[in-house]
């Protein structure tokens, strides 16, 4: 595609073949980016490049591992310039959130893939983006990162250091030309977190009282946030993380009830 917000531009998306990923890689590729899908998984990348290809957009896939260092930098060395990386790997679906009852090794598999891989990746590739003058790191934190999550101290806490690195880094960048910014959400349907099985129909009518905004978010309402800041639309914004989180954030343990009043009780009424 020869126009659109991304136009000339080559986009790194890790974990780009699904979920938020793959809305991600879509919706780049739909602006006019050239988008390297860089997934552990080999089929979900294909079956992302063929529909990027098949809308007439420009993609191809690497199956790469972005916690190992040497796969990092083939990746980077294979990509050639790069204009925008999104880092959006991350999970904590391990053994290791029990603080308690898990130790360093554990605890080394939430850093790896919440945070190192994030450190290593955009190692990788902001030297090129400083050479050119020009590039959009894209952090994909979470709301983890700015609450507390029963259970989960240690993933909390590497997505907190997401939103810290974004900062600093983008300070350290500011006038290279390479902005650094973050996405942080929440409520939004993903692999790790598939509302859709989650919540059957007889609790349908409970979502606007568990999201401010009255419904679930979706891959695209993240993809339309990082196309914002991977784009010039964003050209005075650095350092910064977009809560795309449907308002969960902002209400702090505060439920709406069908009466449209609020309450902070676990209990709605």
């Amino acid at each position: 595609m020869s126009d659109g917000l991304l136009a000339g531009r080559t986009a790194v998306v890790t974990g780009g073949g699904g979920g938020i990923g793959r809305a991600i890689s879509e919706r780049f590729a739909a602006e006019g980016a050239t988008v390297i899908v860089a997934e552990i998984d080999a089929a979900r990348a294909s079956e992302t490049v063929a529909a990027i290809i098949a809308a007439g957009g420009a993609a191809s896939a690497v199956v790469v591992d972005v916690t190992d260092p040497d796969a990092v930098a083939g990746l980077a060395r294979d990509a050639g310039g790069v204009d925008v990386l999104v880092n959006n790997v991350g999970h904590y679906l391990t053994a290791g959130n029990d603080f308690l009852a898990n130790g360093p090794d554990a605890w080394d598999e939430l850093y790896a893939v919440n945070l190192r891989h994030v450190l290593l990746c955009t190692r990788a590739f902001v030297d090129g983006m400083i050479e050119r003058g020009r590039g959009s790191v894209v952090n994909i934190s979470s709301v983890e990162g700015f609450r507390a999550i029963p259970s989960r101290p240690v993933y909390a806490a590497f997505k907190a250091a997401v939103g810290g690195f974004t900062k600093s880094l983008a300070v350290d960048l500011g006038n290279s030309g390479v902005r650094v910014n973050a996405i942080a959400p929440d409520l939004v349907e993903s692999l790790q977190v598939p509302y859709a099985r989650w919540v059957g129909a007889e609790d349908a009518e409970r979502i606007p009282s568990w999201v401010p905004v009255g419904r679930f978010g979706t891959g695209d309402d993240i993809a339309g946030v990082a196309l914002f800041l991977a784009s010039d639309l964003s050209g005075f914004v650095t350092g910064t993380t977009v809560h795309a989180d449907g308002g969960s954030l902002a209400a702090g343990g505060w439920f709406r009830r069908p009466d449209g009043t609020w309450t902070n009780r676990p209990v709605i009424s």
